[in-house]
């Protein structure tokens, strides 16, 4: 055939001449015979004039005023490549930056579209002959493969100390595994920023690392070599080593083995490790040759931004590591790694980043071009045109200025990368946040979003779903329509509107946000508000570090609703129950009580706590008394943490199970959305789905975006959609 063809800002474009019979074998493989990472998503066909074209060619890239076409995430080295950096004989034996067509740095490269050189941080690399020819050539793998490098032409690595300054050694990665070696800490720049690396083995270094990151407890991530090593430390089942090995290449959480040799403080108090494997040359290079486990963090202070620039890297995390290996290719955008876990045999999101942002998720009906700003933890955003949305990567907890800048430039990207002017911007209803006040501040439509219809409209986008459903929503907090602090709730309702069904009674937070830090403070509050001090007393010996006058300040808290708002949070919920088995009466990360408690639970255990539920102004509200009584008796009766731990899940799936029966005989709907961040809980998540499911629902649950508050912000863009026709 002759003809040519281009790429543009929206897409493909081909035109052909030649026999019938080949033109018609052309349209049929242009879905089929693509390369192994292409992703066909629409393809139109138009009959032309015969033009009489003398050869076939490959002509420049044109940008089409307000056209756009969706962009790749990064992906994991392909096999080609691997070989490459492992052969002796190979022009890229040990490059760290090897890459093909299949493979190798995108999103974080690319500064606008068409995705040309050019548009990308690779342009300032003149390629060399060699690489010039390969990318020139249809035959080649790399054949326009933007990233294309050698050690002749492309970026190189360089190892400094920690004041920044070069160390000139000859090999910076071999100097960079001795120091690991010695129990160093070590700023590795990767494809979305720094990771900070130490031995996984190696208990002082690990201590010595979460000391410098200020991060006690929270588990950190490992890599590991290769897919037989990941088995030496966890089991890994069928769906599991899919994740593991897929071009997305995410964290995987896998079931801890008690014989593994990673040092427990890598995952305090977990049964889950979160593994994965390497995803650059350079992390395959890394691990081949040092044979070591690395615990793999995001290289950040806590709560800000992962750092994705060498100035700022030698300035902002001057004080933790020991040593920085960095290279010269620009990093245009930061992004995490992502965290996933298989539950219940299907693969579930909880934080999306690295591999899979900023590819949209397809959604059935057009939106208009909308702008959702998600909430303040785990926050992402959402902007939608046609019948995408796309989702941001992981931008963070929202509370400091440098986290608020992230948002802020990379909304930018978003909106020229994807040529997308927003008409309506929604956002969450909670007037503090940041996210909100951003949202505010813009012009155009402003539609605010309660929190809990957010997360059930996003997991009814990303089944696919339009017709009403009950929504269990379990989460730590969001502000409600009444002013109080939701959290527990069973919604009935679609993309317009919703109806709150039931809810856990309202119970009070004393001291506000000091109630989530230290949950000590909500198994005061639910117990002193239940069953009253003098019941208080007989288990004052739980609350023994707390000061006498402390806890009388917090009575009279209580009592004059003073500092002390409502809530009906599942999440403040779990968090007192922690507290009061006396695991965690404080806690250092988001979540650290409810993990804990889930972590201990014993698996076996069959038995419940009671409840029950009472109408009150056309609403269910679950009473919480029995329970707290329940467990409360168990504490005084020796029975084991994790035997309370195992009664309490299973108590909230009968909760789940009876409320969504009674929804249902008063005319609800049989299809039940989880979501929410208690959702993240598998033993909760598979016990609530299979319970459902015995009593004859339907359960959609989230697969594609976290069920936490990462994926809030594509439900609030379908609602503000259908609130904005």
């Amino acid at each position: 055939m002759k003809g040519w063809v281009n790429n543009s800002s929206e897409g493909i474009h081909i035109e052909v001449e030649g026999k019938e019979e080949t033109v018609r074998q052309f349209t049929r493989e242009l879905s089929t015979q693509i390369p192994p990472r292409a992703r066909v998503e629409i393809l139109r066909f138009e009959d032309l004039e015969w033009f009489g074209f003398p050869t076939f060619e490959i002509r420049a890239s044109v940008e089409e005023e307000g056209k756009y076409q969706l962009v790749s995430p990064d992906i994991a080295t392909c096999a080609d490549c691997q070989r490459e950096i492992f052969n002796p004989r190979d022009r890229r034996y040990r490059y760290p930056f090897t890459n093909c067509t299949n493979c190798g740095p995108r999103f974080t490269i690319i500064e606008d579209i068409p995705y040309d050189r050019a548009n990308t941080t690779m342009a300032k690399f003149q390629m060399c002959p060699q690489c010039r020819h390969e990318y020139e050539d249809p035959g080649n793998r790399r054949f326009h493969g933007q990233p294309n490098a050698c050690p002749l032409c492309g970026p190189r690595l360089d190892l400094c100390d920690n004041q920044g300054h070069s160390l000139r050694v000859e090999d910076p990665l071999r100097s960079a595994i001795g120091l690991l070696r010695q129990g160093k800490i070590l700023a590795i720049k990767g494809l979305g920023g720094f990771l900070l690396a130490c031995d996984a083995r190696d208990l002082a270094a690990v201590q010595k690392l979460r000391q410098r990151k200020y991060r006690p407890d929270k588990p950190f991530a490992v890599m590991l070599g290769n897919l037989k090593e990941a088995r030496e430390h966890c089991l890994v089942t069928e769906e599991e080593e899919k994740l593991l090995l897929a071009p997305e290449s995410p964290i995987v959480l896998l079931r801890w083995k008690a014989e593994s040799s990673i040092a427990r403080a890598v995952a305090p108090a977990q049964k889950y490790l979160g593994v994965m494997l390497p995803y650059t040359p350079l992390h395959h290079l890394l691990l081949r040759e040092s044979e070591m486990a690395l615990v793999m963090t995001s290289g950040n202070l806590s709560e800000e931004p992962i750092v994705r620039d060498n100035e700022e890297a030698f300035s902002r995390l001057g004080g933790i590591p020991d040593a920085f290996l960095i290279h010269d290719r620009d990093i245009y955008v930061q992004y995490d790694d992502s965290v996933t876990a298989v539950v219940g045999g299907n693969p579930a999101i909880l934080r999306r980043a690295r591999g899979y942002a900023p590819f949209p998720v397809g959604l059935p009906f057009s939106l208009k071009p909308i702008l959702a700003c998600g909430a303040e933890l785990k926050n992402t955003f959402c902007l939608t045109r046609d019948r995408y949305a796309f989702i941001s990567q992981h931008i963070g907890d929202m509370e400091n200025l440098e986290t608020l800048n992230y948002f802020q430039r990379t909304v930018d990207l978003y909106q020229k990368i994807f040529r997308i002017q927003p008409e309506a911007v929604a956002y969450d209803l909670h007037p503090e946040y940041l996210s909100t006040k951003y949202g505010r501040s813009l012009s155009g439509a402003k539609i605010g979003v309660q929190h809990h219809f957010a997360h059930m409209a996003s997991c009814l986008a990303e089944n696919g779903e339009k017709d009403p459903v009950i929504g269990i929503i379990f989460d730590g907090l969001g502000l409600g329509t009444d002013g109080n602090f939701w959290g527990g709730e069973f919604l009935v309702g679609d993309f317009g509107s919703f109806f709150r069904k039931a809810h856990f009674e309202y119970l009070p937070m004393p001291g506000g946000a000091a109630a989530i830090r230290n949950p000590w403070r909500m198994a005061l509050g639910y117990v002193y508000s239940l069953l009253g001090e003098e019941r208080l007393a007989r288990h004052l010996s739980i609350f023994a570090r707390v000061e006498e006058e402390k806890i009388r300040i917090i009575f009279q808290q209580i009592d004059r609703g003073v500092n002390s708002p409502l809530t009906s949070s599942c999440g403040r919920l779990f968090d007192g129950i922690s507290a009061l088995l006396g695991l965690c009466p404080s806690v250092s990360y988001e979540g650290q009580a409810a993990v804990e408690l889930e972590m201990i639970a014993d698996e076996k255990e069959g038995g419940t706590f009671p409840f029950f539920l009472e109408e009150s102004e056309g609403k269910e509200i679950i009473r919480l008394r029995p329970l707290i009584e329940g467990i409360l008796g168990d504490i005084e009766g020796g029975r084991s943490p994790s035997i309370i731990s195992a009664k309490f899940h299973n108590t909230l799936v009968k909760i789940g199970v009876d409320t969504c029966r009674k929804i249902c005989r008063q005319g609800g709907p049989k299809k039940v959305v989880l979501s929410g961040g208690v959702f993240q809980n598998r033993l909760l998540s598979e016990g609530m789905k299979a319970g459902l499911e015995r009593a004859g629902f339907e359960v959609l649950v989230h697969c594609r975006v976290p069920a936490n508050d990462g994926g809030l912000s594509l439900g609030q863009a379908v609602i503000a959609n259908f609130i904005a026709r």
